[in-house]
């Protein structure tokens, strides 16, 4: 096996169009100011597309769909076998990346790539094997509807074989299509109709030719004892592992941001049939995780059927649970192995369905979906993907069908991205999370409810410091989204340091919101600086890596300026603003509003662009 110190910088280049093939190198100073993964997979979009932003297709053949590898994988560092898919979204129509655990990432880069950039589109159906050396188009038709586990049993020849793939829902453009390796998913955004639309049925890596090593070895070796030691330690761990992320339920029931029809209510008291605590009973539960995980967040079990499944996602949970008016974890464990295998985002599509039961309700929008029945869901889920009956319109996501019937009061989005099964009314922080995050409603941007209410480090319901906290949060998470390790290291390493930890909690929370740049600076995120610069040579501190995770956050904003993004989208749904008297017996509205202005004027975002000026961007090394 050849040896590779740090990294490669190599990407694969796939010219779908012509079935062609190159290299294309990364320079050491990308790498440098973008990290690598999610970060430098931006700058490569941008350095490939900049001058034609606004005209890109999202499901035309100029569109580009990379999978860029992080500068972790592969060296044993915790959780972080994982790679990034980026793309134009076709849901929203800006930049959106989705993070996968599956072993495609590994698989690519012991074949020697740090990534694969994939042009144009086929004229028919492909899947595209590649080693070191060698790109190989094979057809694809006798895969093409097929789903993706049949569509990995299928291709996967050898151990040193790793794919990414997709379903009939990818195949046939469902907006929220995901893209599948292994048992993981890079889930959001709609990144799997992309490569739908390319006709691109999987890309097949064979690897293990090459090993990464790093280049400062006894570095690297005490950074990794101490990492694993603050995440060992970390009682948010040990909540993971014992109920895996449906540990997220009972702090929700108990804080009020559970959704429940369609995030109409805030609390059941049937949500407490879906617990975590509940399922891990009940299915008897072991760990189902990605390679090199600390952290053992995924969770698989025994269902009455005498199946064994992976049990689902707080965020499948919630959106097939409360917020359909379903309580019954067997069928949302059997919604979401389907929609796995159709490949299809389980947030977006639940989502998605929940409008349309209340559009129903509204006498806004035929439908047959009601949040009392819910016999139909198998079905519905199938049309979906193969766009037939309803299902063809609901393929299509949330903003465009409220757009087209009304409803957008109770179209729970923002920027066309769905919400995670949080409300934000229960964790105002979160809320402005959504509404400014590039992605749009992602629960991933800053995931401020961790610390307003799963660690308890700040009062959920105020105003105060969230705006500064949120800047804060998005710069160091696009490091470490850009590293590709998970973000739950984050808030095992991030507060291990004494006073964040021992501080009494009602100090805690003073302190957080009165002096947010104070707080900020007790916390220590510099064992992802140093993996960095163990691994490649580079020197970087944890200022340095938050000012890199800046300047991807503010590319990324620019970008979506260039595509059409306004600074009226950044914002939440009146349901959230305006209704706030529900079933939970804490009344609260988001005070959207004023949050914004906030962060716009600690991101120096010009508010009738909502972008960052190009003096900040030259300030960043970003030219324009």
């Amino acid at each position: 096996m050849k040896e590779i110190r740090g990294t490669s910088n190599r990407y694969l280049f796939i010219d779908l169009t012509n079935q062609a093939w190159r290299v294309h190198q990364a320079s050491a100073d990308d790498l440098k100011n973008f990290l690598g993964g999610k970060g430098l997979a931006l700058k490569i979009y941008y350095d490939l597309c900049k001058d034609r932003l606004a005209e890109i297709d999202p499901l035309g053949p100029d569109n580009l769909l990379i999978f860029a590898n992080g500068v972790l994988l592969t060296t044993g560092a915790p959780c972080s076998a994982r790679f990034e898919v980026l793309t134009r979204s076709p849901l929203t129509g800006y930049m959106v990346a989705s993070s996968c655990g599956g072993p495609f990432g590994e698989a690519c880069k012991t074949a020697g790539w740090d990534g694969v950039i994939v042009a144009g589109r086929a004229e028919k159906p492909v899947v595209v094997r590649f080693d070191d050396r060698e790109v190989v188009f094979e057809d694809a038709g006798d895969l093409w509807g097929a789903g993706t586990r049949r569509t990995q049993e299928e291709l996967l020849k050898s151990p040193k074989d790793g794919a990414a793939v997709i379903g009939p829902a990818g195949e046939n453009q469902v907006l929220y299509a995901n893209i599948c390796s292994g048992h993981r998913f890079a889930g959001r955004g709609g990144v799997g109709a992309v490569m739908g639309a390319k006709h691109l049925k999987a890309l097949v890596a064979r690897g293990k030719e090459y090993r990464f090593v790093p280049v400062d070895r006894e570095k690297f070796a005490r950074t990794l004892k101490k990492a694993k030691a603050h995440i060992r330690r970390s009682p948010f761990t040990q909540g993971l592992k014992a109920y895996g992320t449906n540990m997220n339920t009972r702090f929700g029931i108990d804080s009020g941001y559970t959704p429940v029809r369609n995030f109409r209510d805030r609390y059941h008291p049937r949500t407490e049939e879906t617990t975590g605590e509940v399922m891990a009973r009940r299915y008897n539960t072991r760990h189902s995780t990605c390679r090199y995980c600390s952290v053992l967040c995924g969770h698989k079990g025994m269902y009455p059927d005498g199946k064994m499944r992976v049990v689902s996602e707080y965020e499948t949970t919630g959106m097939f649970g409360s917020n359909i008016g379903n309580f019954d974890t067997d069928r949302i464990g059997v919604w979401n192995e389907a929609m796995n295998d159709l490949g299809m985002d389980t947030i977006s599509a639940g989502g998605t369905i929940a409008w349309a039961m209340e559009a129903g309700e509204k006498g806004l929008r035929q439908t047959e979906l009601s949040f009392d029945h819910h016999d139909n869901i198998g079905q519905i889920l199938e049309d979906i993907a193969c766009r037939r009956g309803e299902g063809a319109e609901l393929a299509d996501g949330t903003k465009r069908l409220s757009e087209k019937y009304g409803g957008k009061a109770f179209a729970m989005h923002t920027k066309g991205l769905e919400f995670a099964a949080y409300d934000p009314r229960g964790c105002w922080g979160h809320g402005l999370s959504y509404a400014v995050h590039n992605k749009g409603g992602c629960h991933l941007g800053s995931y401020l409810v961790s610390l307003e209410v799963l660690l308890g480090y700040m009062p959920p319901l105020t105003t105060l410091g969230k705006a500064s906290w949120v800047v804060f949060c998005e710069d160091v998470f696009a490091g470490i989204n850009s590293l590709q390790t998970c973000l739950f290291t984050a808030l095992s390493i991030m507060t291990e340091p004494v006073v964040p930890k021992y501080l009494p909690k009602a100090m805690l929370n003073v302190a957080t919101i009165v002096f947010p740049k104070i707080s900020q600076s007790l916390m220590n995120w510099s064992v992802y600086a140093d993996f960095f610069s163990a691994i490649t040579g580079i020197p970087m501190n944890q200022w340095q890596f938050k000012k890199a995770g800046e300047r991807i956050t503010k590319l990324e904003r620019y970008m979506n300026v260039r595509m059409g993004q306004t600074p009226g989208e950044d914002t939440l749904p009146d349901r959230f603003t305006k209704e706030a008297v529900t079933k939970y017996p804490v009344a609260s509205a988001v005070p959207i509003a004023r949050m914004v202005r906030q962060y716009y004027r600690i991101r120096k975002y010009d508010p009738q662009t909502a972008g960052p000026s190009e003096k900040d961007l030259r300030r960043l090394g970003i030219a324009v």
